[in-house]
């Protein structure tokens, strides 16, 4: 057991510590005197925005490309070859850690090629179909 003052908000707790982790007999660790912080001086900073999700960059205007957003699984090919499609249809799904991303049409058009099937291992930005 090591006896420990812990102060909280001003108030002083005297508690004991048992250590688990450390094997009987094993030399414990000298403590090590920390000056005190004087109140006040602690400065806290603004919270930090936190990064933005990143994303598939957009096919270029014009190409039909629709690329993978991800690396994953296609688990669901929902258009085929010579369909019609309007923007915002669902066209694919792709499975990535337990999670399932539904691809979208990124405009309307006929679907010109579809390059993967179901089952097929795919990268972010692998050519997943193309619309013309």
């Amino acid at each position: 057991m090591k006896k420990l003052k812990i102060t909280v908000d001003g108030k002083a707790y005297n508690v004991e510590v048992e250590l688990l982790d450390s094997p009987a007999g094993a030399p414990r660790p000298q403590p090590v005197p920390v000056a005190p912080v004087p109140s006040g001086s602690v400065s806290v900073s603004a919270p930090v925005a936190p990064a933005p999700v990143k994303s598939a960059a957009p096919a270029a205007a014009g190409s039909g490309d629709v690329p993978s957003p991800l690396s994953g699984k296609v688990v669901a090919v929902n258009a085929s070859v010579g369909q019609a499609v309007n923007e915002g249809d669902q066209i694919l799904t792709l499975e990535a850690m337990k999670m399932n991303t539904f691809i979208f049409a990124p405009a309307s058009g006929k679907i010109t090629q579809i390059a993967v099937a179901v089952g097929d291992a795919v990268e972010e930005g692998q050519l997943l179909a193309q619309i013309q």
